[in-house]
């Protein structure tokens, strides 16, 4: 099967106010022109005002779905989410290892919601650590999973950019910390790789419609490389697109809404996102 069209699997939980987690995956996708397929980790009451209660999916059946999806379909690119244990993060880490040829992989380290509920257990850090991140093109932790991840504040761009190169030192292919936390007029989101560190800056949206912002940003990023895209490339795109979302956000619900994951992407909104190289 060709794979132009961009196949992804998403391995991530539900959202049941549909405005994250598998449901803004799906929506992510096929806005950039993929196709998505899905194998959920777990179910989630939740909406915009927080996460009220979380159901894992045993990982048996987990597999059961991503063998289901791969003997028939395929896909050109993976993209995990919430992975709520350390069994599940064990039985995802055995299946894209076992992947020959290797796909892109795009791990969203999903253990802060945008309301501050955590949503991953502490056991399955180490796991998450140790045997999944090592195995990801690219990671896109957000500022307090990147604190999670190494144990220490990032309270500045410059600590920022050192938190990239220590995750990119755990064996991650590329790091994508994105500033959003941080305070400033602008975000800055630092790309780091084996060759150097480029930051993609972009004017800070005043909004409260931030919910699923990471899921969305990492499934756009997802879609770009199963379509063939460059990471810096699909990067860009993904930015741009998760802006233009927020800026379109219908405003639903009493806490932090969901975005407008239907918006198309003006190519000049790419063209303007700043950036500038730092070197290694």
């Amino acid at each position: 099967m060709a794979s132009s069209k961009g196949r992804v699997l998403v391995i991530a939980g539900s959202d049941s106010g549909g405005g994250a987690g598998i449901q803004a995956d799906i929506k992510s996708v096929m806005a950039l022109g993929g196709f998505a397929t899905t194998a959920l980790t777990a179910l989630t009451a939740q909406n915009t005002l927080g996460v009220m209660d979380v159901l894992p999916v045993p990982p048996a059946f987990l597999t059961a779905q991503i063998d289901a999806v791969m003997s028939d379909i395929g896909a050109d690119a993976i993209k995990t989410g919430m992975l709520p244990d350390s069994a599940t993060i064990l039985a995802v880490a055995d299946f894209i290892g076992r992947l020959s040829p290797r796909l892109p992989f795009v791990m969203d380290p999903v253990m802060v919601a945008t309301s501050g509920d955590r949503l991953q257990s502490e056991d399955a850090l180490t796991a998450l650590k140790s045997r999944l991140l090592p195995l990801a093109t690219v990671i896109t932790p957000n500022i307090p999973e990147a604190e999670l991840l190494l144990g220490r504040r990032i309270s500045d761009e410059g600590a920022q950019r050192e938190a990239a190169q220590a995750l990119l030192a755990t064996g991650a292919a590329a790091v994508l910390v994105k500033g959003g936390h941080l305070t400033g007029a602008t975000v800055t989101d630092l790309l780091a790789t084996r060759d150097g560190t480029i930051a993609i800056t972009g004017e800070r949206i005043n909004s409260t419609s931030t919910h699923g912002t990471g899921c969305t940003l990492a499934s756009a990023i997802a879609t770009g490389l199963a379509q063939g895209m460059g990471l810096e490339d699909a990067v860009r795109r993904a930015c741009a697109y998760v802006a233009a979302a927020i800026r379109k956000a219908p405003g639903l619900g009493r806490g932090h809404g969901p975005l407008a994951h239907n918006v198309t992407i003006d190519p000049a909104r790419i063209a303007a996102l700043q950036d500038r190289f730092i070197a290694a």
